[in-house]
């Protein structure tokens, strides 16, 4: 199990370097000078030359990388061109928001699809699975952009119950600020909340019929008793690769919503950093992201050899 684990802890470290590389080689293809934006059309070479100097920009790629490289390592990002303080702040200040919003809105696609998608296994062909189908196939389809636009005209503008944007900070108490997510969370959640509905109902219908659940039966167990104990858990390694594939889907939809509710969170960030062309903000924030999913994905590498111990043996 340890050597496992190494050969895993590996493998993630090559694939975060490579990733960087790729990051910053693609950033700084992107057309337009950041020394030349901060300064406007109206410097002149000289002020241009000595901006560029200062922020390193008249350096080779491969040594401003490396110097990059090193700064990731002492969690020092550099500083934002465009407001001026260090981008490890930004970060943390902005992650106190994303985080717990892609938190929240696992929690309620799992919370909604695995009961979905298993008594729609149970009830296969039937109404239930009807409906949990015609679910998943409608929250698919609908962008969380636009379920989010949903979200504030019914629970903020008609019914008042919700905020419509913002967020007012964790000091201002922690139900204030889990209120403010609520809507945004939901609006993540519910697309991805569809795609796992259709993974569990087809996981749990695959080992419904197997030796074990039949002996589950015949010893006397019912029927939501046998699945719920013995299908289920042998079917969470597809829902935990979909959760995994997930993740990542939530990262790239907090862009959109984070500026729908007008949330101060990290996809927010990305989005004003490529709007200024602010490209050392741009390029942590993306290797920032990708860290979170390469991370999550080696989670759930380790949760496979968990749930399934003939992938230990197999790795072993």
């Amino acid at each position: 199990m340890i050597s496992i684990l190494i050969r895993r802890t590996l493998s993630l470290a090559v694939t975060l370097l490579i990733v960087s590389l790729l990051i910053f080689t693609v950033m700084d293809l992107l057309p337009g000078d950041p020394a030349a934006i901060m300064l406007g059309t109206s410097a002149s070479p000289e002020t241009l030359a000595a901006l560029q100097k200062q922020l390193g920009l008249d350096q080779p790629l491969p040594v401003r990388y490396l110097a990059w490289l090193a700064g990731v390592f002492r969690v020092d990002l550099g500083q934002s061109y465009t407001y001026g303080v260090p981008v490890a702040g930004l970060i943390g200040e902005r992650l106190i928001v994303t985080l717990p919003l892609a938190l929240i809105a696992i929690f309620l696609s799992v919370a909604i699809a695995i009961p979905l998608g298993v008594q729609a296994a149970r009830k296969h062909n039937g109404l239930f699975d009807f409906v949990a189908g015609l679910f998943s196939y409608i929250s698919i389809a609908v962008p969380a952009f636009w379920v989010g636009l949903l979200l504030i005209i019914l629970f903020s503008t008609m019914l008042g119950w919700m905020p419509a944007g913002g967020f007012p900070g964790w000091d201002a108490g922690f139900l204030a600020g889990l209120k403010a997510l609520l809507l945004p969370a939901v609006a993540l959640a519910l697309p991805q909340a569809g795609v796992l509905t259709r993974v569990a109902r087809a996981a749990v219908l695959e080992v419904m019929n197997e030796d074990f659940v039949r002996t589950a039966r015949a010893k006397g167990l019912s029927e939501g008793v046998a699945i719920w104990r013995h299908a289920v858990p042998n079917a969470l390694v597809p829902v935990f690769t979909m959760l995994g594939l997930q993740f990542t889907f939530l990262i790239a939809g907090a862009v959109l919503v984070e500026n729908v509710f007008n949330l101060p969170g990290l996809g927010r960030l990305a989005y004003q950093a490529l709007s200024q062309r602010d490209i050392i903000v741009m390029q942590d924030v993306v290797l920032f992201f990708s860290a979170l999913v390469i991370l999550m994905n080696f989670l759930v590498d380790l949760a496979y050899l968990v749930v399934d111990p003939r992938l230990r043996a197999g790795a072993q």
